[in-house]
């Protein structure tokens, strides 16, 4: 577990030093056995040691004298819900967070909007953090997706472990940051549903992993 602690804060530092998160804000989790590790609450990432990570069971205690992050109960329903999930980032970057106060979904203004698993990225609907009620508001966001907004709060993204979940989550600020952008140039040309298609099976056939063969 001491290696998968160490992924864990590797990966939460990456977060910080990508500017997705300031201070203690954000939460990283990954999946292991007997539950999930995540980083626990009011520590800054470069504080955190193996030691430091908590435990968090499916029913929701946990294991370790840190508390884990107050974020906790959407990390564990994604997990309980989504066997295919192996890691987790949230974060508050600027331009998602943007869009988040502005409750505004990414619309298919460009065709890496695919990558997250549809034709948008949905923002999920406002509860207050921490609570059961957003948990279920980004569970729903997240039906068929790897990443959604969360209305005034800020975003995130899944992934088949949590280096995926990093790389997710600094994509969608990216596409986050290149929608605001075309905005201030009068919005963009959405992509119609036949050209998301094109573009999903264009991943699906050529975006997998090189192997030099």
């Amino acid at each position: 577990m001491s290696a998968q602690a160490q992924a864990l804060i590797r990966a939460a530092r990456e977060m910080a030093a990508r500017g997705l998160a300031v201070g203690t804000s954000g939460n990283v989790s990954l999946r292991t056995q007997g539950g999930i590790l995540i980083t626990p609450s009011a520590v800054p990432y470069g504080a955190l040691t193996p030691e430091m990570i908590p435990l968090l069971r499916p029913d929701g205690s946990f294991e370790g004298r840190f508390r884990p992050s107050s974020e906790w109960r959407f990390h564990l329903d994604i997990y309980l819900s989504r066997p295919e999930v192996g890691g987790v980032v949230h974060h508050h970057a600027p331009y998602c967070t943007a869009l988040s106060m502005a409750r505004r979904a990414i619309p298919p203004c460009h065709y890496m909007v695919t990558r997250f698993g549809g034709g948008d990225v949905r923002c999920a609907d406002y509860a207050l953090f921490g609570t059961a009620e957003l948990s279920t508001a980004v569970l729903r966001a997240l039906e068929g997706r790897r990443a959604c907004l969360m209305a005034n709060h800020g975003a995130l993204a899944v992934g088949q472990d949590v280096d995926a979940a990093l790389a997710a989550a600094s994509e969608l600020e990216v596409l986050a940051q290149q929608y605001l952008l075309s905005l201030q140039a009068g919005g963009p040309v959405l992509l119609s549903d036949q050209e998301i298609q094109d573009a999903q099976d264009q991943f699906a056939t050529t975006y997998r992993p090189n192997t030099g063969n």
